[in-house]
């Protein structure tokens, strides 16, 4: 045990604490939340247009028309299919806080190179025509979605390290001192803009005469047909699980860090998955962000609601019966801080053990079960990943009774992994609090109270 507790200190912790503190990767986690909102909203439309119940769909079709499952679809387009261009901005916007420089500008003139870099027409005004003419349909609104993040990804950090260089480097129009704050602003990002936007446009130009054709195939070619492969896979999943719950023992986010690498894989992942859920067909995969958020982190990462319940049902020692009533509430609810750092996890090697495995054992449980068909895949349907127990299952596959089932199985290996080790802690706990009396109570020092 202290082997292993001394490996994570020397090894794991200062790698670690480096991707922790690292602000690219923090900028691409807190930007694609940004996106979290919208998309829970889209899939509450989704969720209503494709409830299983006898005689809904004729009801809906009387109030609202023949149609309505179309016109239902309007709010989920307008919320899924902007992911890329919503996180392009907040990557930005973060990124550039993080260097301490105008967030909004940044944001402004990354979004701007995003939809340069993205193949698309613009509208132009022939001569004597009062209405502009739209050429191939305008701007794509695919590659605004879940298949443009990668390229919205890393246009929004090239351009941000572009502004940020020139406004560190005072290459900026400086306006005198009477101009308002916001106008000085707009003028000191006008070189670094220009540069951003010259920059990708010529960029553009170059690709196109390559057989790619654009930077989005560019892109998903050589960066995201791999990590697709990587994060779709049962291998590629278990290891970014690993790498997630080493993390959290050293006492970091670790779904927060990893997270913001895979984050497009997996969203990328669900949006296919909803394409495919509206329009009733096949879903295309398993691994998804809801997999994790409904399957696996039940109670919170390395699934610990189990252990909370085995601390309410089983604890004998007064420190984890008062955890376990502590940790009930917020488990429900997949948050699990109290756990984590009351019981604690972080650097104790006996717990660590479970918490570790655990995960692990319902990822491949929940891959079987999936792939063969015994349990519906996620449906793509954004469910809150503070959505209690089994009505996320439920809600997640769109009103499947089978994810809600999985859950529960979940949940029962989870207890079965984490009972003899929760069993050995609380005995050790209980053991300390009636062990040897101090002298001067008058109780003789080598003297320990009965446990029974």
């Amino acid at each position: 045990m202290s082997k292993f507790n001394s490996m994570l200190e020397s090894k794991v912790m200062p790698i670690a604490g480096k991707m922790a503190g690292q602000r690219h990767l923090q900028a691409l986690r807190d930007g694609i939340v940004l996106t979290m909102p919208l998309i829970i909203i889209g899939s509450v439309f989704l969720i209503l247009s494709n409830l299983p119940i006898p005689g809904y769909n004729d009801l809906m079709a009387g109030i609202f028309g023949k149609e309505w499952a179309t016109k239902m679809a309007y709010p989920v387009g307008a919320t899924f299919d902007i992911m890329a261009l919503l996180a392009c901005f907040g990557i930005a916007y973060r990124l550039a806080e993080k260097y301490g420089v105008d967030a909004l500008s940044a944001g402004a003139i990354s979004l701007a190179a995003f939809l340069l870099a993205t193949p698309y027409k613009v509208s132009f005004l022939p001569s004597g025509a009062k209405e502009a003419i739209l050429v191939d349909g305008g701007i794509p609104t695919a590659l605004m979605g879940s298949k443009g993040l990668f390229v919205a990804m890393i246009v929004a950090i090239l351009s941000t390290e572009i502004y940020r260089w020139f406004i560190q480097k005072d290459i900026i129009i400086k306006m005198p001192d009477g101009v308002p704050p916001a106008v000085g602003k707009s003028f000191a990002a006008l070189i670094p803009g220009f540069t951003v936007i010259a920059f990708i446009w010529i960029l553009r130009l170059l690709v196109e005469q390559t057989h790619f054709g654009s930077l989005h195939n560019i892109v998903g070619e050589l960066l995201g047909k791999p990590l697709g492969v990587l994060g779709g896979s049962l291998g590629g999943t278990l290891v970014a699980e690993l790498v997630i719950m080493l993390m959290w023992s050293c006492g970091l986010h670790g779904a927060n860090i990893v997270g913001g690498i895979m984050a497009p894989i997996w969203y990328g992942a669900m949006d296919e998955n909803r394409i495919a859920f509206a329009n009733h067909e096949a879903l295309p995969n398993i691994f998804t962000q809801q997999f994790f958020d409904i399957w696996i982190n039940i109670g919170g990462s390395g699934a610990t609601l189990a252990l909370v319940v085995a601390m309410i049902l089983k604890a004998r020692s007064q420190q984890m019966k008062q955890l376990g009533k502590l940790g009930i509430g917020p488990a429900l609810f997949n948050i699990n801080e109290p756990i984590i750092f009351g019981l604690p996890m972080v650097m104790n090697p006996m717990m660590l053990i479970p918490f570790i495995i655990t995960p692990l054992v319902t990822v491949v449980a929940t891959y079987i079960a999936m792939s063969t068909g015994l349990v519906a895949k996620p449906a793509g349907i954004a469910v809150p990943w503070t959505m209690p127990p089994i009505i996320s299952g439920y809600l997640a596959t769109g009103g499947k009774l089978s994810g809600a089932v999985m859950q529960a199985i979940n949940i029962g290996i989870s207890v079965c992994i984490y009972y003899p080790f929760f069993r050995m802690w609380d005995k050790q706990k209980f053991t300390e609090e009636n062990g040897i009396q101090p002298a001067a109570e008058g109780v003789p020092s080598d003297t320990k109270k009965d446990i029974v």
